[in-house]
């Protein structure tokens, strides 16, 4: 079994949402690097909780 590090995975998702693409994360801690990533970035997105995760979507309505 592989290992990731979260922070290559924030990274991945970070550059699909700079894409204009969703994306979703599971752990809370891999939310809040997303989270911290996102203000950095400055990106424009909409957070919705579910049961198991949260996804991220851009925002278009800049």
């Amino acid at each position: 079994m592989t290992v990731l590090d979260r922070r290559v995975m924030r990274d991945e998702k970070i550059n699909q949402l700079k894409q204009g693409r969703s994306v979703y994360a599971e752990s809370s801690e891999l939310i809040r690097l997303i989270k911290r990533g996102i203000n950095k970035s400055e990106l424009n997105v909409e957070l919705e909780y579910t049961n198991g995760g949260c996804w991220f979507t851009p925002n278009e309505n800049i």
